[in-house]
């Protein structure tokens, strides 16, 4: 539960084209939320994972050297998307979001914020929030906002990590069918194989269910299926879960409270509805979706996806 005068931290978590991305535009204008503006790649060089092999650095929970300055810190954050968006904006896929954000302002800001603390981890993540909207000049704010939300794909996977950093943290794990996710993601430039993409997702799932039995007032699971056919119904229960009241803008996604018509670029996933997520399983052969079927079966009986095929 959120806790006052604390710093409260949101992380989104979901396998790759899982709906995190939707997710987290949908609870972009709460007006009790500083939503982050991209994907918040919180991780370093330094950061591991023991499935070392599906987890990207720039996904895990970061780590840090024993000694280091705040500046250097601050660098080491992999944040591509923010740090693309304004260092060389013409070259960023968010081009033509409207973000008036000087990251030297930001960087400074981040100094100052670890000025007089203790240099852990947990002040080091609390700065990199904090810094980025002190210096957001044209962000959206209602005054009423308590806890920072952000988005790092399969960040789940590090849940004992954030808990032990940051006791009061929430994680929100988003679940989709591995039919849509596989469908999706064959559209990347450099997709997964069937077999790779279907393991990560089983481990991923399988790892949520085990985290969200440990931490059930932490770790909070949510199907993507569920809240594109009921987004009031799946959402003010997370509302509940998360302590925060409901507001009628998790109706639709959107950016800084605008709202979009389409999430992309900010993800694969472009129509959140029923009917799109179904158009794109349906996008895969026969055979994909057995073979899917016979490595994921354990997993779908869980989610309640073992008839969708």
């Amino acid at each position: 539960m959120l806790q006052p005068s604390k710093f409260n931290l949101i992380m989104i978590s979901a396998m790759y084209e899982n709906g995190g991305n939707t997710t987290h535009r949908m609870l972009d204008g709460h007006p009790e939320l500083f939503v982050y503006p991209f994907e918040s790649q919180l991780g370093t060089s330094m950061s591991s994972h023991f499935i070392q092999t599906l987890v990207p650095f720039r996904y895990c929970w970061p780590e840090f050297p024993l000694t280091n300055d705040a500046a250097s810190d601050y660098e080491l954050f992999y944040d591509e998307e923010l740090k693309t968006r304004t260092r060389v904006p013409a070259r960023s896929k968010f081009k033509d979001a409207d973000l008036d954000l000087s990251e030297a302002e930001r960087k400074e800001l981040f100094a100052k914020c670890m000025e007089g603390k203790p240099r852990t981890r947990a002040h080091l993540i609390e700065a990199f929030f904090t810094s980025t909207f002190d210096s957001w000049k044209n962000c959206a704010r209602s005054g009423q906002e308590k806890a920072y939300v952000g988005y790092s794909p399969v960040i789940g996977l590090d849940a004992e990590k954030i808990f032990a950093d940051l006791p009061h943290a929430q994680i929100i794990h988003v679940i989709r069918n591995p039919y849509s996710g596989y469908a999706d993601t064959k559209k990347r430039p450099f997709p997964l194989s069937l077999k790779k993409y279907v393991w990560t997702w089983s481990i991923m799932q399988h790892m949520a269910a085990t985290y969200a039995s440990m931490y059930p007032k932490n770790f909070h699971l949510i199907r993507f299926e569920d809240m594109v056919q009921d987004p009031k119904a799946s959402l003010s229960g997370l509302c509940d879960q998360l302590g925060i009241s409901y507001s009628d803008t998790l109706l639709y996604p959107s950016w800084n409270g605008v709202k979009l018509e389409k999430i992309y670029p900010w993800g694969t996933i472009r129509t959140p509805t029923p009917e799109a997520n179904i158009a794109t399983a349906n996008e895969l052969t026969a055979d994909e979706k057995a073979e899917i079927r016979s490595m994921a079966i354990v997993m779908l009986k869980q989610f309640g996806y073992e008839s969708l095929f």
